[in-house]
């Protein structure tokens, strides 16, 4: 375990990002929080740092604790860990994960995490290992219980390869979810699905759900929807880019599914831009800790700019807006020291958050 002394004061001067246009000339960090008031007495112990400064990044969807194969080591799923503070990421929403990971709350070194609990799928239709595997009948009660063990997240696998069609098909009719939303919001847990094709999103919306992971299958007459309900979506686009990789691993098998997953990875742009010019609420998600690495955001948030979502919006959905969605702070008087420093501009060079200058957790330089 790595321990941490005290965190001790900091004076961050430069161009301070509180919000995409609230631009401040400085703050200073006092006891772990952060203050926009210039100490009244000076402290022997105040460095200096420099630069343009963003909250700590967000990753939206990841998963610590897990491989490839199923759960991982504590000393893995450390390492997972510390490879995202290592790039800025200093949030990170669990979106699923068989492994306990509370052990890391007691560690100040590493980032904060939202858990969703476990995946929540039908029998035989996900990757082995991964999720509690159930029928409808059941799900009501695996959604309170894992509202429970979350953080305020139940991560539902929305849709997955049927082997009877051979493609892609919705796991869960309509009446099973709408009870199992409805037991979630009154235990005060909101709900996400992972969802790759069209046929599971209208039930999922309608039934009251508040986001959905990956959504390749959204069309233009599901967008409205979408928009109207506030659900949001959160592309992983990074893993989306390996769709024609697995479609190819699959074709001999599965050939209705393979064709099905290239024509979603091909409109993969068109499909987020489309959802972000209808109103639908983006946010940055990497997937990290299946079978990619950690460590991704500056390439998912490049991604939705290549998209055509503009950078600032790009950048809020990993920075000030990921982090009101969430619940959490970012640069806001007395909130958790938690920021990243970066030698330009980020809102004009978005590819600076590969490499950020200086890694804040907590009120302690970390990087």
């Amino acid at each position: 375990m790595s321990e941490l002394s005290q965190p001790g004061a900091l004076h961050v001067r430069g161009r301070v990002l509180a919000g995409p246009e609230d631009v401040r000339d400085e703050l200073w960090v006092i006891d772990g929080r952060i203050t926009y008031d210039r100490p009244v007495t000076p402290r022997p112990d105040m460095t200096t740092v420099d630069g343009w400064v963003l909250p700590g990044l967000v990753d939206a969807h990841c998963h610590v604790g897990l491989d490839a194969h199923g759960p991982v080591p504590a000393e893995t799923a450390e390492k997972q860990a510390l490879t995202d503070r290592d790039r800025g990421t200093l949030l990170l929403r669990d979106a699923g994960s068989p492994s306990d990971t509370r052990w890391i709350d007691d560690r100040e070194d590493l980032p904060k995490i939202i858990r969703a609990g476990r995946h929540i799928a039908r029998t035989r239709r996900y990757i082995r290992n991964y999720a509690h595997e159930i029928e409808p009948e059941d799900l009501t009660a695996y959604v309170a219980q894992e509202a429970r063990r979350g953080d305020g997240w139940v991560k539902l696998v929305g849709d997955w390869i049927d082997r009877s069609t051979g493609d892609l098909g919705a796991c869960w009719p309509r009446d099973a979810v709408e009870a199992a939303i409805a037991e979630a919001h009154r235990l005060g847990a909101r709900v996400t699905a992972h969802c790759f094709a069209e046929d599971s999103l209208r039930d999922l919306v309608e039934a009251g759900i508040d986001c959905v992971e990956h959504a390749t299958g959204l069309t233009d007459d599901l967008i409205p929807l979408f928009a109207e309900r506030g659900v949001a979506i959160v592309p992983t686009l990074v893993n989306i880019a390996t769709f024609p990789q697995l479609a190819q691993g699959g074709e001999k098998k599965f050939p209705r599914w393979s064709a099905h997953m290239r024509r979603l990875y091909e409109r993969r742009y068109d499909t987020v831009r489309s959802a972000y010019d209808a109103g639908v609420p983006v946010y940055v998600g990497t997937d990290a800790g299946g079978s990619l690495a950690h460590g991704l955001v500056a390439g998912e948030v490049a991604e939705l700019v290549k998209a055509g979502i503009p950078a600032v919006d790009a950048l809020s959905a990993t920075a000030w807006g990921a982090r009101a969605w969430l619940g959490r702070p970012a640069l806001e008087e007395g909130a958790p020291a938690d920021l990243v420093v970066y030698e330009e501009d980020p809102r004009e060079e978005i590819g600076v958050l590969a490499a950020p200058r200086r890694i804040v957790l907590r009120g302690h330089v970390v990087g």
